[in-house]
C-alpha cells in the first residue's frame, strides 16, 4: 500500500495560480488535480524563543490586564446603543431609507468597535481595494477563516453574518449580534438550513435594502497555509459575490485558532501580549457567476476559491471540516500527520459516497471482500464493485491501494480504509472487521504479515513495523493471533499504538487533548443543505 509516497508526490500539488477557466473545465468532468497541502491546515504549532517568552511574561504583568479591561469596557459601552437600535421591527425599517438616528448609532458602534480593536493591539488595519455596494454584491465571501479575530471586518462594515441561533442568548454579545441583523441557523430545526438559504436569497435580491452578508465559506478555522473546500451555501443564491481575503502578516502568529494548537483563551492572552498586531483586509473585484455556475454552486464556489487563493499566494486543497474530524478522532489508532486517509476520504466524497451512510453496510462489504480470499481485482472490476463508472477520481482512489503498480488491488485494504473513514474513533471495530477478512478458516487466526497489512492500511501509511507488537500479543509464541488475543491486549494496553508502533518515528504525531466530537471552531456557522452534494453528483450509489 503506497499511500505515503503518493500523497507526498510533488507533481500532484496544485499551484494557487490556476485560472478560473481551468476550474470550470474541472467542473465539467476533467481531472482537477487537487492534492493535500504540504502542511496540515488544521494544525498550528506555536513555539517561542527565550526572548519571546520573556516579552510575553513582561506584557502579561503590565499591558495584558489593561487591554483586557478596556476591551471589556468597550463591549459594555456598545451594548446600550445596540440594544436600543435592535428594538422594534427591523423588517419595516428596511423598506425605507435608513433613519438619521440609526446612521448615528451605526457610526458610534463602528467607532467603539474600532477603538476596542485599537486597544487590543490592532493599531492599524490595512484595507485594500473597494468594498462593493450592496446593489453590486449582496454577499461578501471571506477567507481564509483562521480566528475569532476575523470579526474585525464584520465590526468595521457592520455587515450581517450567519450565526447559530443559540448565540443570540449570550449576554451582551447576543445583543451586539442582533444589531447587525444576522441570519440565524437553528440546530433544533431540521429544515433550518433550507430556510437559511431562502432568507439569504431574499436578502440578496432586495436591491440593496438589506445589509451585505459576510460569509466564511470554509466553515471552520485553518492555519491559512491553503484554502480548504468552500461550502456551497453562499453560492446557492447564484448572485454576484465580492471575495475578501484576510492576512495577518505578524512575525509571531498568535492569531491562528485551529483544532490542534493553542486554545481560544490562550490565543486571546498571547495576542493581547503583543505590542502590535497587523491585519490586512483586501476587497477583490466582484465576481459575477456564469449561467453554468448559477446552476452548479459547487463549481461557483471552487472558482471563487481559486481567485482568492491566487490573491493570497497559497494553494487550494479538497480538505474539508469532515477531514478535521477524521484527523482528530479519539481512538487507539490515531492518524499520523503523514496519513493519506484524508486523501482517501476526499476521493470517497468526490465519488458522491457519504461515509455516514455507508457505515451500516460495512459488514456486507467485508463479506464480499473476504470471498475474494486475497485475489486482487482490476480497475474495471473495482468500478463494478462500487457501481460507478471508471473515472479519474476512481483511478486516483484505486492507485492508493495499488502498491506494486500492477494494476491490481486487494479489496480488503479498501474496506479497512473505508471503515476508518466511516467510524474513525471506533478502532477495535475496524480491527475486528479486518480480522474477519484475513483470518484463516481453521482457527480464525492471522499471521504477522497480515497484522502489518491491516494496521498500515488503518492508519494510512506505506510501511509499518509490527514485529514487537505481534510478539507482545503472541505470548504463547504460536506465530499467529486471533482477534480475541488482540482485544485482550488492547484492553490491558490501551496506548499500544504509541508504545509499539510510533515511538521511533517522528512523523507519527498524534493529536492529544482534542475534543472527541469536534465542531467547527469559527463564529460563522455552515448552513449548506446536506443534499447539495447529492444534487450535483451523478455517481451517488451504494456499494455492493
Amino acid at each position: 500500500m503506497r499511500l505515503v509516497q503518493r500523497c507526498r508526490s510533488p507533481s500532484s500539488t496544485l499551484s494557487s495560480s490556476s485560472s478560473p477557466g481551468a476550474a470550470a473545465g474541472a467542473g465539467g468532468g476533467e481531472k482537477q488535480g487537487l492534492a493535500p497541502p504540504g502542511k496540515n491546515p488544521f494544525v498550528h504549532d506555536l513555539r517561542f524563543t527565550p526572548l519571546q517568552k520573556v516579552q510575553i511574561a513582561f506584557m502579561t504583568l503590565t499591558l495584558f490586564p489593561i487591554r483586557l479591561l478596556f476591551a471589556a469596557f468597550m463591549m459594555l459601552l456598545a451594548w446600550p446603543f445596540a440594544f436600543v437600535a435592535s428594538l422594534g421591527s427591523a423588517e419595516k425599517e428596511l423598506e425605507k431609507p435608513l433613519a438619521l438616528w440609526r446612521k448615528v448609532v451605526d457610526f458610534l458602534l463602528k467607532a467603539i468597535m474600532r477603538t476596542m480593536w485599537f486597544l487590543g493591539g490592532f493599531h492599524w488595519v490595512t484595507v485594500k481595494g473597494r468594498q462593493a455596494l450592496p446593489t453590486e454584491a449582496a454577499i461578501l465571501t471571506l477567507a481564509p477563516h483562521s480566528s475569532y479575530f476575523d470579526a474585525i471586518p464584520v465590526t468595521m462594515t457592520m455587515s450581517s453574518i450567519v450565526m447559530k441561533a443559540e448565540s443570540r442568548d449570550i449576554p451582551i454579545w447576543g445583543t451586539l449580534i442582533k444589531y447587525i441583523r444576522p441570519v440565524f441557523v437553528s440546530r433544533s430545526d431540521q429544515d433550518s438550513r433550507r430556510k437559511t438559504v431562502e432568507e439569504i436569497k431574499r436578502r440578496a435580491q432586495s436591491n440593496g435594502k438589506w445589509p451585505q452578508i459576510m460569509i466564511f465559506p470554509e466553515g471552520t478555522c485553518t492555519n491559512r497555509t491553503c484554502l480548504i473546500t468552500f461550502k456551497p451555501g453562499a453560492f446557492i443564491p447564484g448572485v454576484p459575490v465580492q471575495p475578501v481575503v484576510l492576512r495577518y502578516p505578524n512575525k509571531l502568529d498568535t492569531i491562528t485558532w485551529t483544532w490542534q494548537g493553542p486554545g481560544a483563551l490562550k490565543i486571546l492572552w498571547l495576542t493581547l501580549c503583543q505590542f502590535h498586531n497587523f491585519v490586512e483586509i483586501e476587497f477583490l473585484p466582484v465576481y459575477t457567476p456564469s449561467e453554468e455556475e448559477k446552476k452548479n454552486p459547487a463549481l461557483y464556489a471552487n472558482n471563487v476559491r481559486r481567485i482568492m487563493a491566487k490573491a493570497l499566494g497559497v494553494s487550494v486543497t479538497d480538505y474539508t471540516f469532515e477531514d478535521c474530524q477524521l484527523a482528530l478522532a479519539e481512538g487507539q489508532l490515531r492518524l499520523p500527520s503523514n496519513t493519506c486517509l484524508l486523501e482517501f476520504a476526499k476521493l470517497v466524497r468526490s465519488l458522491g459516497l457519504k461515509p455516514e451512510k455507508l457505515e451500516k453496510d460495512l459488514d456486507r462489504y467485508s463479506e464480499s471482500a473476504k470471498m475474494k480470499n486475497g485475489e486482487k481485482i482490476s480497475l474495471s472490476e473495482f468500478a463494478a464493485y462500487m457501481e460507478v463508472p471508471v473515472s479519474d477520481t476512481l483511478g486516483d482512489m484505486f492507485a492508493l491501494f495499488d502498491e506494486d503498480e500492477s494494476g491490481k488491488i486487494d479489496l480488503r485494504e479498501y474496506v479497512i480504509a473505508l471503515s476508518v473513514v466511516c467510524r474513525p474513533s471506533k478502532t477495535l471495530e475496524t480491527i475486528q472487521l479486518a480480522f474477519k477478512m484475513y483470518e484463516s478458516e481453521e482457527d480464525g487466526s492471522i499471521k504477522a504479515e497480515d497484522l502489518a497489512c491491516i494496521l498500515k492500511t488503518a492508519i494510512g501509511v506505506a510501511e509499518l513495523n509490527v514485529t514487537d507488537l505481534f510478539r507482545a500479543i503472541d505470548e504463547e509464541e504460536k506465530g499467529k493471533i486471533t482477534f480475541a488475543d488482540f482485544s485482550r491486549f488492547a484492553e490491558v494496553y490501551p496506548d499500544f499504538a504509541e508504545e509499539y508502533l510510533y515511538p521511533d518515528q517522528a512523523s507519527f504525531e498524534s493529536c492529544v487533548q482534542t475534543p472527541s466530537a469536534p465542531t467547527p471552531n469559527g463564529f460563522c456557522t455552515d448552513f449548506s443543505p446536506e443534499n447539495i452534494e447529492d444534487e450535483r453528483n451523478p455517481f451517488q450509489k451504494k456499494l455492493n
